[in-house]
């Protein structure tokens, strides 16, 4: 459960420091403190993805050497990360505006929070940090399909915003990149990094009854309002990455002019027209509703 990406502003700092927002990590400047909280992070993420995330997920773990012992310096993470698929990781203050983001993603930069959450927010944080920027965003970055499709994407958000759709372009991001599921040759696995990085989504996501599992639709997804304050109603599924990048190939300007025509739907709707591979109870989010 983090935060968007979209339309939000700098984190702590307030201001940027630069014209692209981008700052110095500090890496000599973290406590043992803040490094024992990133190896609490990690050590039981870890656990808990063999079997869950996907291979691809795992294979950017163990390529980019991202373990337990620190929180990961960025220069030599970016190193490692550009002799693969050309891409860095620049530390920013927290959440940048959209043609910031957009900038850095259109020319393979991934702009990464430079903080930590506290020990008593190790389930949830309002804003992107370390651990989720770099456990859970980074790995895939490993990947050359996958890192060709957050290029795409950087590109079309670029356009999307000059066009005035850009809450529905968003929409894709949050339910690929950040809550996307794949259903390969293992079964049903994790790649999206808002779940990846969170213990509590992670078993939420596969195996809970509640949420619906709904084969990946581009105008269904820019249609579909999404969740920020609590696990998804909804996820979408695609069967290969090839899937997204393909995306990159599509004309967006008539799929905007036929989403924006039609309502939104709520998160947990199912339409007629969906490909369901599990529909879901929904008695977590009613169960929450009616506390409320």
């Amino acid at each position: 459960m983090e935060a968007t990406r979209h339309g939000a502003a700098a984190g702590e700092q307030g201001r940027p420091i630069s014209a692209d927002w981008t700052i110095d990590q500090g890496w000599d400047s973290y406590t043992a403190e803040e490094h024992g909280i990133w190896k609490t992070l990690y050590e039981r993420q870890s656990k808990l993805l063999p079997g869950r995330a996907c291979d691809e997920f795992v294979q950017g773990m163990h390529d980019l050497t991202i373990d337990a012992a620190h929180i990961p310096d960025f220069r030599r993470l970016s190193d490692d990360l550009e002799k693969r698929t050309g891409w860095r990781v620049v530390a920013v203050p927290g959440l940048v505006p959209d043609e910031v983001f957009f900038d850095h993603l259109a020319n393979r930069r991934f702009p990464a929070g430079q903080f930590i959450r506290r020990a008593d927010q190790l389930d949830y944080i309002e804003e992107p940090d370390v651990f989720h920027d770099v456990f859970g965003h980074v790995p895939m970055l490993a990947h050359p399909v996958f890192a060709d499709y957050m290029e795409a994407y950087g590109k079309g958000g670029l356009r999307a915003q000059g066009m005035g759709v850009l809450a529905n372009l968003a929409r894709v991001y949050w339910y690929t990149v950040e809550f996307g599921l794949i259903n390969g040759a293992e079964g049903l696995r994790i790649y999206g990094s808002g779940i990846a990085s969170s213990r509590t989504e992670t078993i939420f996501a596969l195996e809970d009854p509640s949420p619906n599992r709904v084969r990946f639709g581009l105008e269904r997804v820019m249609r579909t309002l999404y969740r920020i304050d609590d696990f998804q109603e909804t996820y979408f599924v695609i069967d290969s990455f090839d899937d997204l990048l393909a995306l990159a190939d599509i004309d967006f300007g008539p799929i905007y002019q036929r989403v924006t025509a039609l309502p939104d739907l709520e998160p947990g709707t199912v339409t007629p027209d969906d490909t369901v591979l599990h529909r879901g109870t929904g008695n977590y989010h009613k169960a929450r509703r009616d506390v409320a």
